[in-house]
């Protein structure tokens, strides 16, 4: 049976384990001066050596070769049991499924047993995070003050899981993210003894992808292995990964600098058709934009980007031509995306609407023009619609457009405060509880924000006529989940942002009045 890469490729001694000399050093050491500690716990994230490095060390403590300069040695009848898994005093113990009370108990009872063949006996417990409060109180004892012949070498990518007790009686090391260059010539190594001739684009693809995890980079290898080529580059391996080149991205890129939504959508259609990676293409296309970044900041961003300076050169032509603040945009919008995906059946739908959203001009919080800041103050969101109820300060504005000014008169008095909303929290709630409604319903979510609320009403601004249709479509659904979150039933009121300007329905004298008889002012509106 074939034996995956990332297995015929484990390393066997502290020789061989790559970007993490710290922690081969410290091992070596102790080894060296018999200062070995009776509880080690190794933290990282996947694809790192946790577990590696611990059967590594199992070996070293059992190995019948000590003179020689390399401990272990790799070939002597323990090191080779333990390779096999057939060593009898290491134990590898799964955490998340052997999490319960009971199974710490065992431990604890197997462990007044000696060793039976080697010098000492060695647990090593994988995702140690996994156990429940009851194992971890079940385990103290023993880990404090375990039997001279017992070490423990516990195991996990979430240390901020485990209790301060736990921590306390281990000896903590952690493993780093594998830099890419270590990896591109790892895996450059592998490719040669095979006889693969790889491109150096094809293995800087490889080791970004594999983000720091050893055991990632040569599964993906090992897929791209799989196609029986004996020649590798660039263009193989993204065929490979699901994922599409970096002039796709540039063009994709251009198309809604230009807010071509329609040739954007139509591009990543195509993408998709030829069975690319939907997730994928997000993130890649965050990854071009913080190129896009880097390159309009720093002159030689070649071994910084990891790309060749031809497509160097085109990101920085790109980036000359997009300001910083859509470049802000767009990541935090694709950002937002990539985290929604995670949990969605139909990320293409997210995706789709992230470009409406950056061709459009819209943040992720909601509609913006070139005439108004995304960033206003929380304060000023976090209020009804008459907001200058309650200070002249924050006299009331439409979210874009043309604003309506609140002049006064006199200081306000102190009245009884009328119940504060936070409208960005209740718009979101309203597409939560609604997301299931119909596909289309989200598009307004992108392009309306709800300006305020009262007694009577509530009033929702539409970044165009488009969005108004659909607000105005969905008028129904919106007027009952409103009520279910504020209690009561209210009239919605609708308007464009080309509409705001205007006072067709009386809004602003209607302001002005209650303004006047809530705090004994005399108020003048004027429309600007």
């Amino acid at each position: 049976m074939y034996t995956a890469l990332y297995r015929t490729q484990r390393p066997e001694v502290f020789s061989e384990v790559i970007g993490q000399d710290h922690i081969v050093r410290i091992l070596k050491n102790q080894i060296n001066t018999g200062t070995v500690s009776h509880a080690y716990l190794f933290c990282g994230t996947r694809g790192t050596g946790k577990t590696t490095t611990a059967r590594i060390l199992a070996k070293a403590v059992n190995c019948l070769e000590t003179e020689g300069d390399e401990v272990p040695c790799g070939h002597c009848a323990n090191c080779m049991a333990i390779k096999e898994g057939i060593f009898m005093d290491v134990i590898e113990i799964d955490a998340a499924s052997n999490n319960g009370v009971e199974n710490i108990r065992e431990l604890r009872e197997s462990v007044k047993y000696p060793p039976a063949v080697g010098r000492k006996k060695v647990y090593i417990i994988d995702e140690v995070h996994m156990l429940s409060t009851g194992a971890y109180n079940a385990l103290l004892k023993t880990l404090e003050e375990p039997p001279e012949n017992v070490m423990f070498i516990l195991a996990t990518t979430d240390p901020q899981k485990l209790p301060q007790t736990i921590l306390s009686r281990c000896m903590r090391l952690d493993f780093k993210r594998v830099p890419e260059r270590v990896l591109i010539d790892h895996m450059a190594a592998i490719c040669r003894d095979k006889g693969i001739n790889i491109s150096d684009g094809a293995l800087r693809l490889l080791a970004a992808n594999a983000d720091g995890s050893v055991r990632d980079g040569l599964s993906i290898l090992d897929q791209c292995l799989a196609g029986g080529d004996k020649e590798l580059d660039r263009d193989t391996v993204l065929e490979f990964l699901g994922t599409v080149s970096e002039e796709f991205f540039i063009e994709l890129t251009d198309r809604v600098s230009l807010h071509d939504v329609a040739g954007a959508l139509l591009a990543v259609d195509r993408a998709l058709s030829e069975g690319k990676d939907v997730k994928q293409l997000m993130k890649d296309w965050m990854s071009h934009y913080r190129s896009l970044l880097i390159t309009k900041y720093i002159k030689h961003a070649e071994d910084m980007l990891n790309m060749s300076s031809e497509n160097i050169e085109k990101l920085r032509k790109q980036s000359e031509q997009i300001s910083l603040d859509e470049i802000n945009d767009a990541i935090l919008t694709l950002s937002k995306t990539i985290n929604d995906a995670r949990y969605s059946s139909q990320p293409r739908v997210l995706l789709e609407l992230a470009i409406v959203m950056i061709a459009e001009g819209l943040s992720a919080a909601g509609p913006t023009t070139a005439g108004s800041q995304s960033s206003k103050s929380s304060v000023q969101r976090k209020v009804p619609v008459a907001a200058a109820r309650t200070s002249p300060a924050n006299a009331a504005s439409a979210p874009s457009g043309k604003a309506a000014v609140v002049q006064t008169s006199a200081p306000a008095k102190k009245e009884q405060a009328e119940p504060q909303y936070d409208l960005d929290e209740i718009w979101a709630r309203v597409f939560e509880m609604g997301e299931h409604i119909k596909g289309s319903f989200n598009l307004i979510r992108a392009g309306a924000s709800l300006a305020g609320i009262n007694d009577a009403e509530f009033k929702v601004i539409a970044s165009n006529d488009i969005i108004r249709s659909h607000v105005e479509s969905n008028r129904q659904h919106i007027c009952d989940i409103m009520e279910q979150i504020v209690g009561k039933r209210l009239k919605m009121v609708c308007r464009s942002q080309t509409q705001t300007g205007t006072d067709d329905d009386g809004s602003f004298d209607n302001l002005a009045k209650e303004v006047e008889e809530k705090l004994n002012l005399g108020v003048t509106v004027r429309v600007e």
